[in-house]
């Protein structure tokens, strides 16, 4: 009946979208860019900054970011919060990876959720521009280690 409210996650294999989205400092950041530039790129998606799963997923993400890098692995979060906020929220629990105030929803839609609300929290890990891993469950204060292990039997 309402079968534009559902839309289609991408799923292993797909081509990753190369879409242009600004990020918390007001830059305009490439994702086909952050794939070429690195061996693996984590695109994850939260509903809402500084709240307590949303938070929890993101430090969850700083806390391992050595581990991360160490492993190839260039990771984005994506959010329909504005600019400003995301830029408070990154400053706030000390993330050093970027941050993309999606509010126009074009990054969220291009990974095939609705757009109707909120980003759903799900993340997409991205090798020579194709999905290689994702999680649509919503992995919170896990979200390194299910990304680490999969790194590790997948070599």
């Amino acid at each position: 009946m309402f079968s534009f409210l559902r839309a289609e996650p991408l799923n292993v294999g797909a081509e990753a979208p190369a879409v242009t989205a600004t990020t918390e400092t007001g830059a305009t950041l490439n994702f086909a860019d952050v794939y070429q530039q690195n061996t693996y790129t984590l695109v994850y998606f939260y509903p809402k900054a500084f709240t307590g799963g949303c938070t929890a997923q993101g430090c969850s993400l700083r806390d391992s970011y050595e581990a991360l890098v160490k492993k190839g692995v260039a990771v984005i979060g994506v959010s329909t919060d504005t600019v400003e906020t995301q830029k408070k929220f990154k400053d706030a629990e000390k993330f050093p990876f970027t941050l993309i105030a999606d509010t126009d929803k074009k990054v969220i839609k291009a990974f095939g959720q609705s757009g109707v609300m909120f980003a759903s929290r799900q993340a997409y890990l991205v090798k020579g521009g194709k999905i290689v891993y994702a999680d649509h469950k919503g992995s919170t204060t896990k979200q390194a280690q299910d990304i680490l292990g999969f790194l590790a039997s997948n070599p």
